[in-house]
């Protein structure tokens, strides 16, 4: 499994807002294009995030679901671009000083991805992880719609 982290200047609640809002779920993960549809109730156990991955004409319509959740502390999905792969990611929010220690922790769990040599993923992963990490922080940081708990995701 590989792991980074980012500290970001900001209470556990307001980042979490940002991933409890599948709505914006395109708009911080590294890959993820179009969000199609985000079931009732989001971000509850079970419940899935519709989106795209890739661009055109190599886009892969899939779905992420979750698996375990605590408010302000954790979201794990199983995410798939099936039939490339299926993988695990668990973001984790730890109050640090005036900020959030966010952790995103990913491995694949099927599919020709978990294959892969770790030395060869191990990298690649790390890369889109850090920068997903990144524009989560920005989201959280800068869109005052998040303050307040609101979400981008209303219709």
């Amino acid at each position: 499994m590989q792991s980074v982290r980012l500290l970001i200047p900001t209470t556990p609640d307001r980042v979490f807002s940002v991933l409890a809002d599948g709505w914006a779920y395109a708009s911080w993960v590294v890959g993820a294009s179009h969000i199609r549809d985000v079931d009732e109730g989001f971000p509850a156990v079970g419940t899935k995030i519709h989106h795209s991955v890739g661009g055109w004409p190599a886009m892969v319509k899939d779905n992420s679901e979750v698996l375990e959740i605590e408010p302000d502390r954790l979201l794990v999905l199983k995410v798939k671009v099936w039939p490339l792969f299926a993988g695990i990611v668990r973001v984790q929010l730890e109050p640090d000083g005036s900020g959030t220690m966010a952790t995103i922790s990913e491995e694949f769990v099927d599919g020709p991805g978990k294959l892969l040599p770790e030395p060869l993923i191990a990298p690649v992963l790390n890369a889109r992880n850090r920068e997903s990490l990144k524009r989560l922080a920005a989201r959280a940081l800068n869109d005052n719609r998040y303050a307040a708990g609101g979400s981008l995701g209303q219709r």
